[in-house]
Order: structure tokens, then sequence, then C-alpha cells
């Protein structure tokens, strides 16, 4: 499956894990599929597992199940943090308690600097723009993504982190999971900020209330909502 972006679009979901294995039991036991490898990222020292859950409505979506390698030490070093607030102590502290959830998303653009720069305009520092990639068993996978310097997920997580891709998309190689996107909703209060911020982006719904984000997928278990409330 290619995967063209011409407009912004939601990339993937981020589910934090304690560790990958309480992630896969997490994914077995939610959605009834196990989750397809993954891989490291030496920058982040973190490593992850990826299901396909694309739709007519989010082309090449996928899921993504992070967590910190205990077995690698990040390239990136104090002060800088890690993406994700992944090193955020309130934050992890509350997923080792409670178990993996979904904690933000990502959105891919045709041109991130330009999309970074304008966000800025808006007042929204999503960072800088780093390079980052990844072996895979069909070559090397790399991309360009927006990171704090602080790490920091933006409204409360429900900003995303924006990526570029190279010239392979991840999704591409995923087989089907049996799983599909059908709805991904985002509640906040700045709804009015935030929707202006998500401009042009198809199938978002934009709420206004206390913090929230929820995805449906459609499973071979039926209707799942996946919610970032723990």
């Amino acid at each position: 499956m290619s995967v063209t972006v011409l407009t912004p679009s939601l990339d993937h979901l981020v589910i934090i894990a304690p560790d990958l294995a309480s992630g896969v039991a997490w994914c077995e036991a939610t959605l009834g599929v196990t989750p397809g490898p993954g891989g490291e990222h030496p920058l982040m020292g973190t490593h992850n597992r990826l299901l396909r859950i694309d739709s007519a409505a989010f082309p090449g979506a996928y899921l993504e199940i992070i967590a910190l390698n205990p077995q690698a030490k990040p390239q990136r070093v104090d002060p800088l943090r890690r993406w994700f607030d992944m090193d955020d102590a309130a934050l992890m502290q509350d997923i080792a308690r409670h178990g993996p959830r979904l904690c933000h998303w990502v959105a891919r653009v045709p041109e991130l600097a330009s999309h970074v720069q304008s966000w800025a305009m808006q007042g929204l520092d999503v960072g800088q723009v780093l390079q980052a990639q990844r072996p895979t068993p069909q070559g090397l996978l790399q991309w360009q993504i927006s990171v704090r310097d602080d790490g920091a997920r933006l409204m409360d997580g429900c900003l995303p982190t924006l990526i570029q891709w190279g010239e392979v998309h991840p999704s591409s190689s995923m087989p089907d999971s049996g799983l599909a996107l059908s709805g991904f909703t985002l509640q906040h209060p700045q709804a009015p900020a935030l929707r202006q911020a998500l401009e042009g982006l198809q199938g978002i719904n934009v709420q206004a209330g206390p913090v929230r984000m929820q995805a449906l997928l459609q499973t071979p278990r039926g209707p799942v909502l996946l919610s970032s409330e723990a």
C-alpha cells in the first residue's frame, strides 16, 4: 500500500506502555489482535510495536505502542527530553499504575518546516524539526518530526506531534490487522484554538470540555473505544 500525502492527515495514534510486553498484552486483551513488529529509536531510547488501522476516513493510519527501552541509552541527553512526555515522571508513574493507554497522536504533513512555522505564528511552539531513522527489514525508515526541547505534548496531548516521512511510509509494509479507525474525537477547554490549528485535517472531531482523546476502532470483536482517560 502506498501512502501519498498532499494535505495534513492523522498519521498514527500513540499508546504509551510501561514496557513493550505489557503493551502487547494490552493490545491482545483490548483489540483481540497481536501487534506487528516495530523497531528501536536510538535518538530517544524508545522502542515500539505497530498495528495497521487505516480506513477510508484515515488512509495509512496505524497504531503505535511505545515504551522506554531499558536496554538502550538515548542519544538525546539532558537537558533535552524525549518525545511524547516520556521523561515526565508523573505521566510515566500513572501509566505504570494504570497500564497502557492512548496518550497522544501524530499528524503527517507534506512540508513540516512550513507547518511548524505556521503554528508558531499561532503561538504554538511544537519545537525543533529533528531527523530520525530506524532500520527495518525493508530498509532504512527515515522521517522528520517536531519535538520540543522539553519533550512536552501541547494542549495535554490533543495537539499532535507533526511528522514528514521520507520515501517510505511504515504502514506500506504492514499486513491487514482486521482493525479500522472509524472516528477520532478531541475534547479540550481550548477547543477554538485547537480547531484552528487542525484546520484542513479530515475526520478530526474537536469539542469543548474537559481534556479527552477518544479513538473508535472497528475490530473483530466489534467497536472498541480507546480513551486517554485512565
